[in-house]
């Protein structure tokens, strides 16, 4: 059973395709993963379309004007654009130095840098947003300003500290966390503190602390840099923006140099993203989008699709390519891909793409249930110790899970079971200590070799490179367990596996063209593979794939998140979802925990995102929308406040004031539209926050975890008589209706509640 799990070895695609070339029908085509690590630069430009299906080649070949790629996960968008701008560039039609391709972040940049130049498009910027705006700030700045830039904080973290010092507010770690996420949230969006607290409710977020706070602690954050002469990431896109607009001479000389524009995950571009982008264009349309609504999962940054899919709107006369073959997964996998959007609700679903596997197939997803979570990553681990002992590399095994808090668990049992892991967002390859000093030593090598009495026997390539990193470190046979000593060794055996490969590929290479690899390998941030399981949080696994994924966790109050309360954030939750199974090619098991730990309360289900697609269950009627106000708790059905939750969220909220129907998520929490007029209860609405602030201070919680400052002005606008009537109010859940629903009753009824939570 399990040597099924063992990957046959690819034939090899993207070769040199004479005399018969072969072609995507004959199943050439891939994700460019399981690609030749070392392949061939194509000898001309037709070369460089060989094994691209019709719809990649279209891509590839559309060249002039506006183009929007609709790109589903696993399609080889990537491969793609970088076929499209190799070709551009083999073809003569495109300037290396004259195109910038941006993305989000330093791996994907790093990636698109590696593809370009086994292409021939070496000379190509690819970069983030944030890389390519620091260089232009950094050059122009004396020009425009005068004098250095200022220093670019690594952290904001304590600055925003500082700034809750001076505004003489406290905040606890956890709100620090989240207030810096809103500052951060402000300047993506371009907004200021005397605006944040009416944007915030516009977006419907739910602020960590009084808003009129958080605007103060924004402002004293901004008086601070200025004092100190620091600038933080956010700035590094602001100011560009500022210099651009105002210095019409610099815009001339960026777009005089920068004439062709690619954007790869264009559904994550925020506001600010799109300004800088615009700046760069100027009046042109040179530019070449790429993007899957389907798989926005950053809007909490600030990120919004609404870009891309308004593309056509603002480019008329736009090329629109549909990339839906799936390259990636296997026939179940994509099934169950497919099964989650078709339950989606909003706009981005209303655009969601149908994938069409081109796998052969393969076994059925595997559901398992546990009875608390150390269970769960213990059979994880078990299984992933068998699958290791049947062949398949630890470096084709992921845990995936929803929040970073459950790593521990997961590295713990691994650890018991003797299985090596790593965790994604850890120390960046290049810049671990054992692979600079092995690096260190191979350049010696390939300088004083002749010397060196540890290479007089050895004469191929792979040969010289373990006997140089034995030295580091470097063994036949890996270190027992896990921890520091196992991951130095995995990191020096990728690169033993590196040289094996580079020398197939190359023969005749010596040492130094290996040296000279790892350098540019180096630059572009091109990472060998490390052999041990990968560790990630769902929103970290984006832009990766494995041949075995394990989506852990995956219950009611994690997936989705219990924080997720409207239906925008639900339909987010269930997007995330996506993004993890479509990380999987070939075997994808999912798991979830009856409780969180042994002897604990088995009071958890299943995630609604699988319902009707796991074994034995039903689809929810309603489909997403259904439920989506009480934050992922379903249980007591039977009750009134639940019901009338329900009722609600099954017709078009209306202001009750002028009757327009409500789509603003912090006018629908109110009922109301923001510009008319409100009825609140001033007296009550006050006895409401005395009250908030005792129960916050009683359970150890900021206040707005017991009602936020919008429930608590709707309350006070309704002064409902009764507990269906409370329920109906949004942010009014089964959980707080059952907590606090007699006290709030009593304090509209203007009755005292007494210190143990009954009213007098």
């Amino acid at each position: 059973m399990l040597a099924a799990f063992v990957r046959p070895q690819p034939s090899p695609c993207g070769q040199p395709a004479h005399p018969s070339p072969p072609t995507w029908q004959h199943g050439c085509v891939t994700a460019a993963t399981h690609s030749t690590l070392f392949p061939q630069v194509p000898d001309t430009a037709d070369a460089v379309l060989d094994g691209l299906d019709p719809e990649q080649r279209a891509v590839a070949t559309a060249l002039h004007g506006p183009v929007c790629v609709l790109a589903g996960a696993g399609t080889g968008k990537t491969r793609a654009i970088t076929h499209r701008i190799a070709y551009g560039v083999r073809a003569g039609i495109l300037q290396p130095s004259s195109v910038l391709a941006v993305t989000f972040t330093n791996r994907a940049a790093g990636e698109m840098r590696g593809r370009l130049r086994q292409l021939g498009a070496g000379g190509v910027q690819a970069r983030t947003f944030h890389s390519a705006a620091l260089r232009q700030l950094q050059y122009f700045w004396p020009k425009a300003v005068g004098g250095s830039l200022p220093r670019l904080m690594d952290r904001k973290i304590q600055l925003v500290a500082d700034a809750a010092a001076a505004c003489r507010i406290r905040l606890d770690r956890g709100e620090l966390r989240d207030v810096t996420g809103e500052i951060e949230w402000c300047k993506v969006t371009q907004t200021i503190p005397a605006d944040y607290a009416a944007a915030a409710a516009r977006a419907g977020r739910e602020a960590p602390r009084d808003p009129a706070e958080t605007a103060k602690i924004y402002a004293a954050y901004e008086d601070l840099k200025r004092d100190r002469s620091v600038i933080d990431f956010e700035d590094v896109l602001l100011l560009t923006v500022a210099v651009l607009q105002d210095r019409h001479d610099i815009a001339e000389q960026v777009r005089s140099q920068y004439q062709h524009f690619v954007v790869d995950e264009y559904q994550d571009v925020s506001p600010l993203q799109q300004r800088l982008l615009e700046l760069w264009l100027g009046e042109r349309d040179s530019l070449c989008v790429v993007g899957d609504a389907s798989q926005t999962i950053y809007s909490f940054t600030g990120a919004t699709p609404d870009h891309l899919l308004d593309f056509r709107v603002r480019h008329p006369g736009a090329t629109v390519v549909k990339l839906v073959r799936d390259y990636r997964s296997s026939p179940q996998v994509v099934r169950l891909a497919n099964g989650l959007l078709s339950q989606a609700r909003g706009r981005a679903a209303d655009h969601r793409l149908e994938l069409i596997s081109q796998r052969p197939p393969g076994a059925d997803p595997v559901y398992a249930e546990y009875t608390d979570e150390p269970a769960e990553a213990e059979g994880a681990a078990r299984r992933i110790r068998d699958l290791i002992a049947s062949g398949v590399p630890a470096g084709e095994i992921a845990i995936l899970f929803r929040t970073n808090s459950q790593s521990e668990t997961y590295e713990q049992a691994l650890a018991d079971a003797g299985v090596p892991y790593q965790l994604r967002g850890a120390e960046r390859f290049f810049d671990r200590p054992e692979v600079r000093k092995a690096g260190a030593a191979l350049r010696a090598a390939a300088r004083f070799g002749g010397n060196d009495s540890l290479l007089d026997d050895v004469v191929d390539l792979p040969s010289q490179v373990r006997a140089v990193l034995s030295g580091e470190g470097w063994t036949g046979t890996p270190p027992a367990g896990s921890g520091a000593v196992r991951e130095r060794w995995e990191s020096l055996a990728a690169l033993v596996n590196l040289a094996q490969d580079f020398a197939a590929a190359r023969p005749g290479a010596t040492l130094g063209d290996l040296v000279a690899e790892l350098d540019e390998r180096a630059s572009a941030q091109h990472a060998p593979t490390v052999q041990g399981v990968t560790l990630a949080s769902l929103h970290s696994a984006k832009g990766l794939e494995w041949d075995v994924v394990f989506l852990v966790g995956v219950a009611e109050g994690m997936m989705p998140i219990t924080y997720a309360k409207t239906d925008e954030q639900i339909e987010e939750e269930r997007r995330l979802l996506y993004v993890g199974v479509t990380r999987a090619r070939e075997h994808l098991f999912v798991s979830w925990a009856l409780a969180r730990s042994p002897g604990g309360r088995a009071g958890r289900r299943p995630s609604r995102f699988l319902d009707g697609l796991r074994p034995g269950s039903v689809a929810t009627a309603g489909g997403a929308g259904t439920g989506g106000a009480s934050g992922g708790i379903e249980r007591g059905a039977g009750r009134a406040g639940l019901a009338a939750v329900r009722r609600t969220s099954r017709s078009p909220a209306r202001c009750r004031v002028c009757g327009r129907t409500l789509t603003d998520a912090g006018e629908m929490k109110l009922m109301r539209c923001d510009g008319c007029p409100s009825d609140m209860d001033e007296g009550l609405y006050e006895r409401l926050r005395e009250w908030r602030a005792v129960q916050a201070e009683r359970s150890g919680q900021p206040a707005f975890c017991v009602f936020t400052d919008r429930t608590l002005i709707a309350i006070a606008e309704t002064a409902p008589d009764d507990a269906g009537e409370l329920a109906r109010i949004p942010g009014v859940g089964v959980r707080k209706l059952n907590r606090f629903g007699a006290d709030v009753l009593a304090i509209c009824a203007g009755r005292e509640v007494a210190e143990d939570g009954g009213d007098n």
